[in-house]
């Protein structure tokens, strides 16, 4: 439970500075078989904080490089003839964590591979499906300024990822702390010294805990209307879906089990709301234009849905 996520934390400190918010998103999403969605400039530590983590969890980690060429063999695997007998050689997508770099660069067929893979928890090369290791995590990254050369994830695999974390700049205590570290090359010297804190099957065993994590009544009827409001704001086009509900019931979770509690309060679904619906919302174009973004819906559907007492 705390204990878990203060070991967590101080293990990947010991390469990545800050990014609080990531690194709770990556665990939260880790104990209930979520994706997550990592977004910021290049240079934030999107790539680093995914490798850390992967070693704090005791995962395999595989990185696939998303590019315009990409195919989704690249990604699966392929079937290849060696001493006569059709021998199928896996992907990239064959690991605990996969870090899909970019994948708003890759076109919609190797997109769709990995929605496949995200949704299923399998893939399927000429005709044969095969099973992904479990736990499987996707750890995505893309890049919010540069839009040339891109293809953007369509809404269908967008609503796939339990969390979308934007990865910002550093404070300045943090960023002097970074430049402190020591180094090997340009690599922290310390990744190798990222212990693992679980195993993949103590994290598979803590999913049932997690999932166990009660939520009363009253606060399950104001998830419900969070999620409902969002559909009723007039300057949103598009509102959150019913699997929106069902992934922040599951981040809620998540993060009270974390907290060390056995049920989940008011405070869990609108600390973690944000992360879990900024990006299934769609604006209206008049609204964007007034710069009103899905944060602000958001925060106008919390706040509009009395909190049970």
């Amino acid at each position: 439970m705390r204990e878990l996520r203060d070991r967590f934390h101080q293990e990947i400190a010991k390469v990545v500075i800050g990014q609080t918010a990531a690194i709770d998103a990556l665990l939260a999403a880790a104990l209930v078989g979520g994706h997550i969605l990592l977004e910021g400039v290049p240079g934030t530590a999107k790539t680093l904080l995914a490798r850390a983590a992967a070693r704090a969890l005791g995962l395999s980690f595989s990185r696939a490089q998303f590019t315009p060429d990409m195919l989704p063999s690249d990604l699966t695997g392929t079937v290849t003839l060696r001493g006569g007998d059709l021998v199928f050689r896996p992907g990239p997508v064959f690991a605990n964590l996969l870090l899909a770099d970019e994948i708003n660069r890759t076109p919609p067929k190797t997109q769709a591979a990995l929605l496949e893979s995200m949704a299923e928890g399998q893939v399927t090369v000429d005709g044969v499906s095969h099973l992904l290791p479990q736990p499987f995590i996707v750890a995505a990254t893309q890049n919010p300024i540069e839009y040339e050369g891109t293809y953007p994830l369509p809404e269908a695999q967008l609503d796939r990822f339990l969390m979308k974390i934007e990865m910002g700049y550093p404070s300045a205590e943090d960023e002097l702390a970074l430049l402190r570290l020591d180094r090997d090359g340009l690599m922290p010297a310390t990744l190798g010294d990222v212990g693992a804190v679980t195993s993949a099957e103590d994290l598979l065993a803590n999913r049932q805990s997690v999932a166990a994590t009660t939520i009363h009544e009253d606060v399950l009827n104001y998830l419900s209307s969070v999620i409902r409001r969002t559909r009723q704001l007039p300057s949103v086009e598009l509102g959150a879906s019913p699997r929106a509900g069902v992934h922040l019931l599951a981040a809620s979770r998540s993060i009270a089990w974390l907290a060390g509690r056995e049920f989940v309060t008011p405070d869990d679904v609108s600390r973690i709301a944000p992360a879990v619906l900024r990006h299934r919302i769609l604006i209206r174009p008049e609204a964007e234009l007034e710069r009103y973004s899905a944060e602000d819906a958001i925060k106008a559907a919390i706040a509009s849905v009395p909190v049970p007492r």
